[in-house]
């Protein structure tokens, strides 16, 4: 199956920075959009960015002007750089990615274990 492993998550006092990367391994045949979602306690999960394959990116209101993702294709790896963070950023950060499998050509969307991020006040 494929794998999808996160990692850069930890504390950091308001107003620091923190870069996020995963890294997507299997039998990929191609990946069409990665992107990362966060869940803060007692909340649903929601969208922080996702980038196309192509380049294209969006994000949530939340995270625009402070957040910026990025991929490596070569590596199939996508990264969030987070900048001037806030104690309401704090959540476990979750990668996904939609791709194609090499055997059957299958598409799937896939999750990582996700990662955790604290923001102090």
């Amino acid at each position: 199956q494929v794998q999808l492993v996160e990692s850069g998550g930890g504390l950091v006092q308001a107003g620091g920075s923190l870069r996020l990367s995963c890294a997507a391994s299997g039998s990929i045949s191609s990946i069409n959009a990665m992107g990362w979602y966060r869940q803060a306690p007692g909340k649903q999960r929601g969208l922080v960015a996702v980038i196309t394959s192509g380049g294209n990116t969006n994000y949530a209101n939340s995270a625009k002007g402070r957040f910026t993702i990025s991929r490596d294709n070569a590596k199939n790896t996508v990264y969030l750089q987070m900048n001037s963070l806030k104690p309401e950023d704090t959540a476990v950060y979750y990668c996904n990615a939609d791709l194609y499998r090499e055997y059957g050509r299958s598409r799937n969307n896939y999750w990582g274990q996700g990662t955790q991020v604290t923001v102090s006040s």
